[in-house]
């Protein structure tokens, strides 16, 4: 039998071998792209930075950042449950590459049967039936459609590893941000505390002045409205920084009540890191990688959809032993065999086909438009970012003077007023200018570092499109501080 199975099975290898796939190779669609980024033009970073793929944050020289980054890796759980579809869609990939090869399946059984007096057997007697033996069936991939069905369930995968980084940088992105907020409103607390104190001393005066007949009630009710008003600024400084550390605890995967976070300080310097040429963007931004992959897999549909033009061919064979008599049931004499192949084609389904494959290429050229659209807005979050950092950076130091002119201004105006030379109007205007311009430089710094962060987000944080192609090291790299990796075999 084995003789004669042999040119069956090398004729349908042969044939499965040199079979090509049906439906359009893929090719990366063009996408719009700038030869430079406009915003970039005339202006150069104060402090410029390269990031550090794998610690982008650590250009910021922040310990405690530093620190609650590293957590983000491992205990988010929003990511690790992008981790765990990136698992999901990477088994899928190897159930599909499973049917490119035959099925084989291994069976034994025993039936015992018996009947009335009016059947065959007596109403006592039995008939016992074993059996044992193999079979196999084979889908031979004549049209390609479960290479397509393969290609499309590997850039599936990849997209879905494109994701993953994807979801791992706005987290590290988000908890930065945070991170900077939290750390803005304890320096407006500061300033608040240091306003109250002014504020009680103000209060003081006027008071003793009131006593000494020199103004009215009028300059302490002032003096105490504003003092009530700074403190209960200072009561929203409080919330805002609570709120920002409960966020930072839960992006670390930790119930806000178990991490408390010492007081610190603002970064003062912002480390802005290159743009570098929009072209290269396309290789270095994973949310625009996972709609290029998903492109990939959208055309590979195309080539599964029009295989159902074509007939089907599956070899089959089984190979059985059967007797009554189990000690005598391996034997040649007792051996069932057969063989051979099959074939179909569906001639009629109503326009099925035609639709699917229509289906499958309009699903195609969504995918290329949200691949484009993608890329248009990565462009924009970047030039935005750019623009952000331009104008702040401007902003922050004509607001760095003019918080030293009004510092200048509240300390002549609070000695001309204990003088008695000044009211107490314009030391309020004086010490109020003074406060809000303190405020607003903290708030510039905030939004200057927030901005730098996002520009990191845009420009992919260090993530290199390369690591897609090396599913067993770039990828296991990427998500292995993550979750554990499931084990493969070579």
């Amino acid at each position: 039998m084995i003789r004669r199975i042999r040119p069956l099975v090398a004729a349908v290898l042969c044939t499965g071998l040199t079979a090509c796939a049906v439906g359009p190779n893929y090719h990366r669609p063009s996408a719009p792209a700038a030869p430079a980024f406009r915003e970039v033009n005339g202006w150069v970073p104060a402090t410029p930075a390269q990031i550090v793929p794998t610690h982008w944050w650590s250009i910021y020289h922040d310990p405690v950042l530093s620190r609650l980054e590293r957590q983000v890796n491992v205990s988010n759980q929003t990511l690790k449950a992008d981790v765990a579809a990136y698992y999901a869609a990477r088994a899928a990939a190897g159930v599909t590459r499973g049917s490119l090869f035959p099925s084989i399946t291994l069976g034994a059984s025993q039936t015992r049967s018996g009947g009335g007096a009016a059947s065959q057997f007596s109403f006592g007697g039995a008939r016992t039936a074993n059996e044992f033996g193999g079979s196999g069936s084979w889908d031979i991939d004549l049209w390609g459609k479960l290479r397509r069905e393969l290609q499309s369930a590997n850039a599936q995968a990849q997209a879905s590893a494109a994701d993953v980084a994807a979801a791992r940088l706005s987290a590290q992105t988000t908890l930065a941000e945070d991170y900077f907020q939290m750390r803005t409103a304890e320096q407006q607390l500061r300033l608040l505390k240091l306003a109250v104190k002014y504020d009680r001393i103000a209060l003081r005066i006027a008071q003793n002045q009131v006593a000494a007949g020199v103004t009215t009630l009028a300059d302490v009710y002032s003096a105490r409205t504003t003092l009530e008003s700074t403190q209960s600024q200072e009561q929203s400084a409080e919330l805002t920084r609570a709120e920002m550390e409960h966020a930072v605890a839960v992006l670390i995967g930790e119930a806000p009540s178990q991490l408390t976070l010492t007081y610190g300080t603002l970064a003062a310097q912002v480390p802005v890191v290159p743009a570098g040429l929009p072209s290269r963007l396309l290789q270095r931004n994973p949310t625009v990688a996972a709609a290029e992959r998903a492109m990939d897999s959208a055309n590979a549909e195309i080539g599964v959809a029009e295989a159902a033009w074509f007939p089907s061919l599956t070899l089959s064979g089984s190979y059985d032993f059967e007797s009554s008599v189990l000690a005598t049931l391996i034997r040649a004499s007792n051996a069932v065999w057969s063989y051979g192949p099959s074939i179909g084609e569906n001639l009629f389904n109503g326009g099925a086909t035609l639709a699917q494959i229509r289906e499958a290429r309009a699903d195609y050229d969504e995918t290329v438009a949200e691949y484009r659209q993608t890329v248009l807005t990565t462009f924009q979050e970047v030039e935005n970012d750019l623009a952000s950092l331009r104008y702040l950076q401007s902003e922050y130091l004509e607001e760095h003077q003019a918080v030293a002119d009004a510092k200048k201004a509240a300390t002549l105006t609070l000695n001309q007023y204990r003088a008695g030379v000044a009211d107490y109007t314009t030391l309020l205007t004086a010490q109020t200018a003074a406060l809000t311009a303190e405020v607003t430089l903290v708030n510039l710094q905030s939004q200057r570092l927030v901005a730098s962060a996002d520009l990191i987000n845009a420009l992919g944080g260090g993530w290199n499109r390369s690591e897609l192609r090396q599913p067993n090291d770039g990828i296991r790299a990427t998500l292995s501080s993550t979750v554990a990796v499931p084990p493969t075999k070579p």
